[in-house]
C-alpha cells in the first residue's frame, strides 16, 4: 500500500509539473505573438506606388485577430482589410500627397463580384485625383480584366493569356451519390424556381431554374461587358463577336483588339512604373501594399463623433444560436440589432447582408428585430454578393434596399428536406431500427423511415404557411400586393440590377452608398462608424485555434477550391425545419 501512495503521489506531481510548464509556455507563445502584431510605424516616402494584388479575398469587415494556425505552419498572418476599409485606404491614398499611382498586380481574384464592383468603383473615383493607374498581369481571368479596365494602362506578359469567353453558370447535382449510398431525400418545397434542393433530386437544371439562372448571369454579362466597352472604348457588339469567337487567344490579340496596351515582361512594366514616377532608372520604386498601408497613420485627424451609424455586418449561412463572421446566428444577430437599436448615440443603422439564406425560424427571429429598430431609427440595408432567399428574408422590412448590379437576391421561396436513411442503414451497414410509441405519431419527422403520406400532408402545410408569411413579410416592408410579391418569387433569383428593376431593391449601389444614405435620413452630418457584432478580441481567438476551434481563414487556405463545398455540405449537416436558401453551389465561370 505504501508503494502504491508512493507511485500515485509521484504522479500527480509530475501531472501539476507538466501543466504548469504548458501554462508558461502558452503564456510565452501568446504573449510572443501578440507582440508580433504590434504595429511598426510605417512610413509613406515620396512617390510610393500602392500595390494591389487581391488575390485572397476581402472580408466583409477588418478582422481584430491578424493570425491563424495551421499543421504546417506554427502560425500565419492575414491582415487584408475589410471592404469599408480598403474603399476608405483607397480615398485617403488619393488624397495623399506620396502616393504617385496604383500598381494592380492581378491575376485571380479571391473575392466575388459584388464586392470587386465596390472596389472597381473605387478605383474610378481614385482616378479622379489625375494620378495614374498601372494595371499588369501574366494571366488576366474575366474578373481580373474587369477590374484591370480601370487602369490607364493595362500591360500584359507576352507569355500570358487574357480570358474572355462570356459567363457559365454551374450547378453541383448530387443525385447520383445519394443513389448509390440508398439515401432517399424526401423534399416539399414552395416555388417553381426554388432550384436549392434539386441537386438532391435531379441530375441536371430544371427548365425553371436553367431560365432563371440564364437571366442571372446574363445580367451580370451585360453589366460587365458595359463597363468594359465604356472604360476601353469598345464597340459592345463587337465585344459579344469576341467572345463568341474566342478571338483572345494570345497577347498579341488583346493588343490588336484594344484590350491592353502594352505587352511586357515584368522588367519594362519596372521601367514604365519609373517613367511615370519621373525617376532615374537606377532609382528604386517605392512600393507600398494596401495590408502595410493601413497601418501608416493618417494625414490629417477628426475629432472624435458622438453620433454613429451602426454598421451590422450579417454574413453566410441563416442558422440559431450564436453563429461567427462567417455565418449567421440568429441570437448574435439578434443581439447586435438589439444593441444598436437601444443606443442613444446610434442615430441610423445600415444591416449589410452577404447570405444565401437558411434556417426560415432563424431568418423570421432576426426580421422582428429589424423590424422594431425601424419603427425607432432609419434602417438601410447593403446588400453584397448574395442576399437571397433568407437572405433577402431578413432585408426586406428595411426603409430602404440597396444592391450591387452583380448582387444575386430574391429567390422568395421555401423548402423542406427530411432525408430517409433506412436503406442506407440497412443495405449498407446491415442496421436495422424499431420502435414502440405512446401516441401515433411519437416518431413523427424519423429520418430512420420513409414519411406517411399525412406526414408529408402536414409537413406540406407548413412549408405553405411558412411561404404565405415569407410573401406577407415582403408584401408590407415593400409596400407591394401579395400577387405581384408572389409572382416576382416562387424561389426565382434575380441580379441587383433587375431587382431593382422589380421593386425587390430601391436602388444600385455599394456599402458606402447604404452609409451615406442612412445619415442623410438621421440628418447626421459629423458622425462616426460602429461595427457590430462585436468580434472576438485577439487573445480568445488564439485561445479556440489552440483548442481546436480552427478559423474561416484557416480553412480557406487549407482547402482552396474545396472550401465552398465543405462548407455547403457543412451547412446542410445541420439543416434544421424549414429553409429559405440557395441552390446547393452555383458556380459562375
Amino acid at each position: 500500500m505504501k508503494q502504491f501512495f508512493k507511485f500515485m503521489l509521484a504522479s500527480m506531481a509530475g501531472f501539476f509539473l507538466t501543466m504548469i510548464v504548458l501554462f508558461f509556455f502558452f503564456a510565452i507563445l501568446i504573449a510572443s505573438l501578440l507582440t508580433f502584431t504590434k504595429k511598426e510605424e510605417v512610413v509613406v516616402k515620396p512617390k510610393t506606388v500602392l500595390h494591389l494584388t487581391l488575390k485572397e479575398a476581402i472580408p466583409e469587415r477588418s478582422q481584430a485577430s491578424p493570425f491563424s494556425f495551421s499543421e504546417t505552419r506554427l502560425f500565419s498572418t492575414s491582415n487584408v482589410p475589410g471592404l469599408l476599409e480598403t474603399n476608405d485606404l483607397l480615398k485617403r491614398a488619393s488624397e495623399d500627397d506620396n502616393i504617385s499611382g496604383i500598381l494592380l498586380d492581378l491575376s485571380e481574384i479571391g473575392s466575388g463580384m459584388a464586392t470587386m464592383e465596390e472596389v472597381r468603383n473605387a478605383l474610378l473615383k481614385f482616378k479622379e485625383s489625375g494620378k495614374f493607374v498601372v494595371a499588369y498581369g501574366e494571366v488576366y481571368s474575366q474578373k481580373a480584366y474587369y477590374l484591370a479596365t480601370t487602369a490607364d494602362i493595362i500591360c500584359l506578359n507576352p507569355e500570358g493569356a487574357l480570358d474572355f469567353r462570356g459567363m457559365a453558370g454551374e450547378l453541383v447535382f448530387i443525385k447520383g451519390l445519394l443513389g448509390k449510398l440508398d439515401i432517399n431525400p424526401q423534399i416539399i418545397r414552395h416555388g417553381k424556381y426554388k432550384s436549392a434542393i434539386e441537386p438532391l433530386i435531379s441530375d441536371r437544371m430544371s427548365e425553371a431554374n436553367k431560365e432563371q439562372t440564364l437571366a442571372y448571369i446574363n445580367s451580370l454579362w451585360m453589366h460587365i461587358s458595359d463597363g468594359i466597352s465604356k472604360a476601353r472604348n469598345i464597340d459592345p457588339a463587337r465585344l459579344q463577336v469576341i467572345a463568341d469567337s474566342l478571338l483572345i487567344q494570345t497577347p498579341e490579340d488583346a493588343l490588336n483588339y484594344h484590350f491592353v496596351d502594352r505587352v511586357i515582361f515584368k522588367d519594362q512594366l519596372i521601367d514604365l512604373l519609373k517613367e511615370k514616377l519621373e525617376i532615374g532608372k537606377n532609382d528604386k520604386i517605392e512600393m507600398m501594399k494596401l495590408e502595410r498601408y493601413k497601418d501608416a497613420p493618417a494625414k490629417t485627424f477628426k475629432k472624435r463623433a458622438k453620433e454613429k451609424v451602426a454598421v451590422i455586418y450579417a454574413v453566410g449561412s441563416i442558422g440559431d444560436g450564436e453563429g461567427s463572421d462567417e455565418s449567421i446566428g440568429s441570437e448574435r444577430i439578434s443581439k447586435a440589432i438589439r444593441k444598436a437599436r437601444t443606443d442613444s448615440t446610434v442615430k441610423a443603422i445600415v444591416f449589410r447582408v452577404n447570405s444565401p439564406g437558411g434556417s426560415a425560424l432563424a431568418s423570421d427571429v432576426i426580421l422582428r428585430e429589424i423590424k422594431l429598430a425601424r419603427d425607432i431609427k432609419p434602417v438601410v440595408v447593403s446588400m453584397g454578393d448574395y442576399a437571397a432567399s433568407g437572405g433577402y428574408y431578413i432585408a426586406c422590412a428595411a426603409d430602404t434596399i440597396l444592391a450591387n448590379p452583380t448582387t444575386l437576391t430574391g429567390s422568395i421561396g421555401v423548402f423542406g428536406v427530411i432525408p430517409d436513411f433506412s436503406k442506407f442503414f440497412n443495405n449498407k451497414l446491415g442496421v436495422t431500427f424499431d420502435v414502440v410509441k405512446t401516441n401515433k405519431h411519437a416518431d413523427y419527422i424519423s429520418v430512420t423511415r420513409p414519411m406517411t403520406p399525412y406526414e408529408e400532408k402536414v409537413i406540406t402545410n407548413d412549408v405553405e404557411r411558412i411561404y404565405k408569411v415569407f410573401v406577407n413579410h415582403v408584401s408590407e416592408g415593400r409596400s407591394m400586393p401579395e400577387a405581384l410579391v408572389d409572382s416576382l418569387g416562387q424561389g426565382r433569383v434575380w441580379s441587383g440590377t433587375d431587382g431593382a428593376e422589380t421593386g425587390l431593391v430601391d436602388l444600385t449601389g455599394g456599402l458606402q452608398d447604404a452609409i451615406n444614405i442612412a445619415a442623410n435620413m438621421a440628418k447626421l452630418e459629423d458622425y462616426r462608424i460602429m461595427s457590430l457584432p462585436e468580434q472576438k478580441d485577439p487573445f480568445t481567438q488564439i485561445i479556440d485555434e489552440l483548442t481546436g476551434k480552427p478559423s474561416e481563414t484557416r480553412l480557406k487556405k487549407e482547402l482552396g477550391l474545396l472550401y465552398p463545398y465543405m462548407k455547403e455540405l457543412q451547412s446542410l449537416s445541420g439543416l434544421k425545419g424549414v429553409q429559405a436558401r440557395l441552390p446547393f453551389i452555383l458556380n459562375i465561370q
